[in-house]
């Protein structure tokens, strides 16, 4: 299996290293609100942030490439948005959700050699997608999410990995997060992107304050698989509403000055637990190396 040095290594050949920047969702905007738990949270899982007070919240939005001056209105990138849960001992954890429905590979493996076809050429990655089925299942799902929004308010995010939930009982269910815009979902049309300004999606947002997002547990049943992120999850599943996030401003305290933010969706706390899923797993070290060359410390939370 390849280390996380070599991911690194292969999505600046394919996306570019820019200094001091993420390796990729490198250009973004980063808010502060509350998320307040259900009722129904606290059956489906322990962990602390649903247990029924609110919680002080961090969120990151993102254009899913290397560019720090990437222009907003492109087509061909993915949004990120990632959450951290200020938990009442002081820890924190994270989810990390994606404007795509599913990952477009399998395992580490599969990611690197399809990181180095995008460095090489279109042919490449042609061949790739057309000698690994599950890629091509993914990328009929994934091509049309590849369009800019109108805000970073207006789209729904995936988890894209599975987690189990354990309740006081000690009960367990696999889900995937999925979190949905109250504003509703709608894109950038065609004929608009063009004369945007560059930067709108890190300006728009804050002009449609609060912003609010009802966070969604999508419960699997027996046949489904939690450790294949290419893997789509029916859209009929039983969907839990575990809160809603309310962002109120741009935060102040994190990311500025020397501070350093990662968000891991392989930060968990107790009530989560991950899954064997390979690509889940490797993202966390990849993470390290990329904090390590943009700012020179350890991974801090």
């Amino acid at each position: 299996m390849p280390d996380a040095t070599e991911l690194v290594d292969a999505i600046g050949k394919a996306g570019g290293r820019y200094e001091g920047h993420r390796a990729a969702h490198a250009k973004g905007v980063v808010l502060t609100g509350t998320f307040t738990p259900t009722a129904e949270a606290a059956q489906l899982t322990r962990a602390a942030h649903f247990a029924g007070e609110p919680s002080r919240v961090t969120v990151r939005f993102s254009n899913g490439g290397a560019n720090p001056e990437s222009n907003d209105a492109g087509v061909g990138d993915g949004r990120g948005m990632a959450t951290k849960f200020y938990l009442p001992d002081g820890s924190t954890t994270d989810i990390v959700a994606l404007s795509i429905p599913v990952f477009f590979v399998r395992n580490p493996e599969e990611f690197l050699e399809f990181t180095l076809a995008r460095a090489d050429s279109f042919e490449k990655v042609g061949e790739f997608i057309g000698s690994h089925p599950a890629t091509m299942q993914a990328v009929q799902q994934i091509a049309p999410t590849l369009i800019p929004p109108r805000s970073y308010a207006t789209v729904v995010y995936n988890s894209i990995h599975a987690f189990r939930l354990v309740n006081v009982d000690g009960d367990g269910h696999w889900i995937r997060w999925r979190w949905l815009p109250e504003a509703g979902v709608e894109w950038l049309p065609e004929e608009e992107r063009e004369g945007m300004d560059p930067n709108f999606l890190q300006t728009e947002i804050f002009e449609r304050l609060p912003v609010r997002f009802t966070l969604v547990a999508r419960i699997a049943t027996d046949d489904l698989p939690t450790d294949d992120p290419t893997a789509a999850w029916p859209e009929e599943l039983e969907a839990v509403e575990m809160g809603t996030v309310e962002l109120t401003g741009p935060e102040t305290e994190r990311e500025t000055g020397d501070d350093v933010m990662v968000m891991d969706p392989t930060r968990v706390t107790d009530g989560i637990e991950t899954s064997d899923d390979p690509i889940l797993h490797i993202r966390s070290h990849a993470y390290s190396v990329s904090v390590e060359r943009r700012s020179g410390v350890p991974r801090p939370a």
